[in-house]
Order: C-alpha cells, then sequence, then structure tokens
C-alpha cells in the first residue's frame, strides 16, 4: 500500500465518518466506498481516479468508519455530496519539512495510512480478509536495477531516488545469518 500511495501521489487524506444510521457491516462499508468514488469519478470528470482507502473501528469496536487517500484537489462539498453517508474531513499533506516534494508528501501520507492497516492486525479482527482498498489500474511498476556488484546497484538505485538510502541493512552485519547474502535500503 505504501508503494501504491507514492507513485500515485496520494496526498490529500481524509475521514469518513457515518451519521446516523451508523454502519457495524464491513460489507456496507466496502460497498458504500465502492459508490462514493464511482461518484466522485463521475463527479470530476477526468477519467479514473487513484484512491487508497482503510477501514476502522470506532473506540466502541462495533461501528466502522474509513479514512482514505487522493492524488488531487476534490472540494470537500463534492466529496460530501458523493459519500452521502455522513461526515466528510479532508486535507492536503503538508506537514513537512521546507523543501519536500509531492513524492514526499504522499510517502509520509502513506505512512499515516499504514499506522491504519496495521492496526487490524493487532486489534479486533475486522475483515478476516483485505484490510484496504485501491483503485484499479494504478498499480505501481516495478524498476529492475542491475549491476555487476552491489555497490553499482546502490549508485544505480540512488540515482533514480535522487539521495542516498535513509535506512540500510547488511545480512553481512548479522553474526547468525545462515541465508545467501542479503540487503536492504529504505529510501524517505
Amino acid at each position: 500500500m505504501r508503494r501504491y500511495c507514492a507513485a500515485n501521489g496520494l496526498s490529500r487524506f481524509g475521514t469518513l465518518t457515518y451519521g446516523p444510521p451508523v454502519c457495524t457491516d464491513p460489507d456496507r462499508l466496502r460497498h458504500d466506498l465502492a459508490l462514493l468514488f464511482r461518484r466522485l469519478r463521475s463527479a470530476q470528470g477526468q477519467g479514473p481516479i487513484p484512491y487508497v482507502w482503510v477501514p476502522e473501528l470506532h473506540k466502541d469496536g462495533v461501528k466502522f468508519h474509513a479514512h482514505y487517500a487522493v492524488d488531487r484537489f476534490m472540494a470537500r462539498g463534492r466529496i460530501v455530496k458523493a459519500w452521502e453517508q455522513g461526515f466528510v474531513w479532508i486535507k492536503r499533506w503538508t506537514d513537512m519539512p521546507v523543501g519536500s516534494t509531492s513524492w514526499d508528501e504522499a510517502r509520509s501520507a502513506a505512512g499515516y495510512m499504514s499506522k491504519y492497516v496495521s492496526k487490524t492486525f493487532t486489534g479486533p479482527q475486522v475483515f478476516g480478509r483485505q484490510r484496504y482498498g485501491v483503485a484499479e489500474g494504478f498499480q505501481p511498476t516495478i524498476q529492475r536495477i542491475e549491476g555487476t556488484s552491489a555497490a553499482e546497484v546502490l549508485d544505480r538505485a540512488c540515482a533514480v531516488m535522487g539521495s542516498a538510502p535513509s535506512q540500510r541493512w547488511s545480512s553481512a552485519d548479522q553474526e547468525d545469518w545462515k541465508g545467501p547474502p542479503a540487503v536492504w535500503f529504505a529510501w524517505g
């Protein structure tokens, strides 16, 4: 989900809450969210819209609401009209250091959305199925980076990412590593 958010520039984050009647059925929530995004796509008149949504139970453990992210400005009134279920909150992800790019914003928003996905692993079992939804047709592409050495591959990856990695891990640093050599890098 994090790669999907970053690749599609999902930097506008929101919450959808039910008014009366509240929603306690995960199937109804999925249906209502599908309808919302179909209505928004139609209202925007710009073709398909990349989005991600994550369900969450209220603290009572019974009633649902959802968090979502989109890639573009949408008038709050348009979202309210498309939701028809209760309350809407949305904002552009701007709590970033000066000089941050829209990609940085999307990666940060993705981290926030991931927090909600992880709650369903530690909290009450919500769905017993996929814990988030995304728009079809916007899956990020895989970019293979090859080289004749680990250093060459890392140099090429840094060129693609535009900076050095912020985190590194190597199996060579693990005293009890028994598998083939492995390295891991993360940016942002």
